[in-house]
């Protein structure tokens, strides 16, 4: 099966955002993370710290998820609150950014605009290794040590209760991807590597 499409949730720390950013850059095609906030901030003329915040607020309640995902099925968020309307806006987002050919999706439950895709291949990648982990975090989010645990629970709290709230699975659920990568056993390199024949079968 020709693969099009890959869609990556990753751990905090993980070096998930690197991997699909060398992934996108040795493949050829394009990686949409930060992009997808970008073009919601610019159709609603809304800054993107005030998007990622309405993505931080949202429930985790299973009524919630029912109700986001029945009305994002039609297209319809005028009558959800404004994270509800983030999380359809970013839907149509990555399904049109789709329709333009081959791509790599970070975050913003990618997964759940792509599900009725064939060619799209669903990852998840975690670290293993603590240590690597809280180096990465200090090292790239110049995070102060004393405060590396907490920032990383914070955010895996995040987007685990977003992706919950928007497609009623669990985040860390390893039966819900295709593939989970060890980041801190593969390495960065090692991660790219797999992922990068997916696309040149």
């Amino acid at each position: 099966m020709r693969i099009n499409y890959i869609t990556i949730e990753r751990e905090y720390g993980s070096g998930g955002t690197e991997i699909a950013h060398r992934l996108a850059k040795a493949c050829g095609i394009p990686c949409y993370g930060m992009e997808i906030l970008e073009a919601v901030s610019k159709e609603w003329n809304v800054p993107i710290d005030r998007i990622e915040k309405y993505e931080e607020n949202s429930t985790g309640s299973f009524l919630y998820s029912m109700y986001a995902l029945s009305r994002s099925g039609g297209g319809e968020s005028d009558l959800l609150s404004l994270e509800g309307r983030v999380f359809v806006e970013e839907q149509k987002v990555i399904q049109k950014m789709a329709a333009s050919g081959r791509a790599i999706f970070l975050g913003h439950c990618a997964s759940e605009a792509l599900k009725y895709q064939k060619d799209v291949i669903n990852i998840f990648i975690r670290c293993s290794d603590e240590k690597a982990k809280k180096e990465r975090i200090g090292k790239e989010y110049g995070i102060e040590e004393s405060q590396i645990d907490a920032t990383r629970k914070r955010f895996d709290k995040k987007r685990s209760t977003y992706y919950r709230a928007n497609t009623g699975r669990q985040w860390a659920s390893f039966t819900g991807y295709d593939i989970v990568l060890d980041s801190g056993r593969l390495g960065i390199d090692g991660c790219v590597d797999v992922l990068k024949n997916l696309f040149n079968n």
